[in-house]
């Protein structure tokens, strides 16, 4: 048995770990966030109508791959997910929150949240994390791996792996993201809006299966415009996505319960000809969907590729 430390507890390092276990192994995860999500995130925030929820990172995934669809139809039975007929009929959700599938698969797992590490130290006795408070005491046999890849060539760099590179030359695209709340329903029967300039997509976020709460929309900026404003003020961006919003369904928007504009630096990942990477010599693996595509399913099928690389 050996002992590995993943870094990152997205879908990649949670498919991962289930592997490794499988295999006799032992894991612990580690994130940087407070809690499970990753892309698949969801912000929940008080209003004086009630708490509202938001899924801001992945508004839906699809299941392709035979492997996967397997496990939506096992999650379909627990009922953490549910499809989602506005975005398409291969469409699903996590139910009641975007991130409740990836909250079932941490649950299960060793996960120490809130971990920021900073470097990958290599010793004679095995890997050690570097954290802001300090050193991880405990060694690890293996170290993997499974964050966006712009985080991860800052850890490989120093290590001298060829991952680091890979890592590099594999940049995300960024996505300004608005979450709107309202005490009453909008006054059209548009559910969903594509392909805009200015916003790539828009959704009654609380038309999906499970939502509770107040009218909620999550609007996400086209690509190349958040390229283009990647560093604007946050207000500034949320009142020219909000007016767009307003345009698009052309109603008049009445005052917002919330209004709250998120950046996500690394939201839509890049691809590359491999499905994971890993270094026997070195003890190191790499996961995540930057390796195989911009979709839920690659961070899922990157971990598994990446768990089933790995001897026993």
């Amino acid at each position: 048995m050996k002992k590995f430390a993943i870094i990152g507890a997205g879908l990649a390092g949670l498919a991962c770990a289930d592997e490794l276990i499988a295999s006799g192994h032992s894991v612990r995860l580690f994130d940087k966030a407070r809690g499970p999500g990753g892309r698949m995130s969801t912000r929940r925030t008080d209003s004086a109508s009630g708490q509202v929820s938001f899924d801001h990172g992945a508004q839906y995934f699809t299941a392709r791959d035979p492997s996967f669809q397997s496990l939506i139809e096992t999650w379909s039975d627990a009922g953490i997910v549910a499809r989602w007929p506005a975005a398409g009929a291969d469409a699903w959700v996590g139910v009641p929150t975007m991130n409740a599938p990836v909250k079932q698969l941490a649950g299960r797992h060793d996960v120490t949240w809130s971990a920021h590490i900073e470097a990958l130290l290599k010793g004679e006795d095995g890997w050690h994390l570097k954290f802001r408070e300090g050193a991880l005491i405990e060694p690890f046999d293996h170290i993997i791996l499974a964050i966006p890849a712009e985080q991860a060539a800052d850890l490989l760099a120093p290590t001298g792996s060829e991952f680091a590179a890979i890592a590099a030359k594999t940049v995300s695209a960024p996505c300004w993201t608005l979450m709107l709340a309202y005490d009453e329903p909008l006054n059209t029967g548009k559910i969903i809006l594509r392909d805009d300039g200015v916003i790539g997509w828009a959704a009654r976020n609380s038309d999906k299966p499970g939502r509770m709460g107040p009218e909620s929309w999550v609007v996400q900026a086209a690509p190349q415009w958040s390229i283009d404003h990647v560093e604007n003020d946050q207000d500034a961006v949320a009142k020219i996505l909000e007016d767009r919003l307003a345009e698009l369904l052309g109603i008049t928007l009445p005052a917002p319960l919330v209004r709250s504009a998120h950046r996500w630096r690394y939201a839509r990942s890049g691809r590359t000809e491999f499905s994971a990477l890993y270094s026997e010599e070195m003890q190191l693996g790499v996961c995540g969907d930057w390796l195989l595509g911009p979709r839920v399913e690659c961070a899922w099928l990157s971990g598994t590729s990446l768990g089933k690389m790995i001897p026993t």
